[in-house]
């Protein structure tokens, strides 16, 4: 057998776990097989959850490098804003910076008082304080966001067991207008996008259930599930196994809501593998935490438009002041996320 067939034969979601470049931190955790334990990957998710203050991504670096860490900033920021200075002997903690490569940090057990000290903020005092979860214009915008994808959202009345699903179309002369700007009038303008991808959510479900529910369908999609259209954008990884697939979209799930403080029922899910300390699927967690923060960004602000395929281009150029309207029959790959997984948020969350 060739060469070539062999190469025919793997599938997008193996030739993902092949290339290392794209996976140096995943490569890592199977060769030391940290974070495969559910006991050890629940410290991890909740550290990540609670750890605020910096990236989905660079909690993970700092909980690796050193999982008590309680807060951590530069040693310039710990000196101007805290009067703080780093003890002699510190370990530096290597993040990603934004627009640089790597930053060093140092945490709190790390420094001691210098001349003027100021007091410590409340992520130092109580870092790891349960806040009340508010969803504020997350879902909104984050729906307007997904639209640069081609991402088509549609509220339909679904039965108490279904909370949303999504699935690639075949048809794509139909199209979403997504907002790149305004004109010298101050009116906003519009880029028609083709649309790829069907995503339904139960209109039934209370606001915050709808948020959950569209993680969940984001996640599947730019972890790859459903391919790719181009892998600058996010992974091919067809042919991962459902449990694979589940616990990956659970994990973001979980992370996004819980980060702005929202209780959601992935908590339950992902703590059946703590039971026993059983392994976790074979997931990427490098790819998680980096969909982590690509969805808490699409629900914090507008997001510049993607530079499309070029074989879309032609004809789907024109800029639009009108909104296309709604929706068609779904045909295509598609999945689904069962009622069972989602579950009414906490009484006690402050909803607006």
């Amino acid at each position: 057998m060739s060469e070539t067939k062999l190469l025919e034969e793997i599938s997008p979601a193996d030739r993902y776990e092949m290339d290392a470049t794209k996976r140096a931190l995943d490569e890592l955790f199977v060769q030391v097989r940290q974070y495969k334990s559910g006991k050890s990957y629940t410290e991890l998710i909740k550290f990540v959850s609670r750890f605020r203050f910096y990236s989905a991504y660079n909690a993970m670096l700092i909980h690796i490098q050193m999982p008590g860490a309680v807060f951590v900033a530069p040693a310039h920021r710990w000196l101007n804003e805290y009067g703080r200075i780093i003890m002699t002997g510190a370990r530096p903690l290597v993040i990603l910076q934004p627009m640089g490569p790597v930053m060093f940090v140092f945490d709190v057990a790390d420094t001691e008082k210098g001349k003027n000290p100021k007091p410590l903020p409340k992520e130092v005092t109580n870092p790891f304080d349960i806040r009340k979860g508010s969803l504020r214009n997350q879902l909104d915008q984050t729906i307007e966001n997904a639209k640069r994808d081609g991402i088509r959202i549609t509220k339909q009345k679904q039965g108490s067991q279904s909370a949303g699903s999504i699935q690639r179309t075949k048809n794509i002369n139909q199209s979403v207008s997504f907002r790149i700007g305004i004109d010298r009038s101050g009116d906003p303008i519009y880029k028609n996008i083709p649309v790829r991808y069907e995503l339904i959510i139960n209109e039934n479900l209370n606001k915050e259930a709808q948020y959950t529910t569209l993680i969940h369908e984001l996640a599947h999609l730019y972890c790859g599930h459903l391919g790719t259209i181009n892998d600058k954008w996010w992974p091919n990884r067809l042919g991962l196994s459902k449990i694979t697939r589940e616990f990956e979209a659970e994990s973001i799930s979980y992370l996004v809501c819980r980060r702005i403080g929202i209780d959601i029922p992935a908590d339950e899910y992902l703590s059946n593998y703590k039971k026993d300390d059983q392994d976790i699927p074979n997931i990427s967690l490098e790819l998680v935490m980096k969909v982590v923060g690509l969805i808490e960004n699409m629900g914090k602000r507008q997001l510049s438009l993607r530079k499309q395929p070029s074989s879309e281009i032609l004809g789907q150029n024109q800029a639009k002041k009108q909104i296309p309207g709604n929706t068609r029959p779904l045909t295509g790959e598609q999945t689904t996320l069962n009622w069972r997984l989602i579950k009414q948020p906490s009484k006690d969350i402050n909803l607006k």
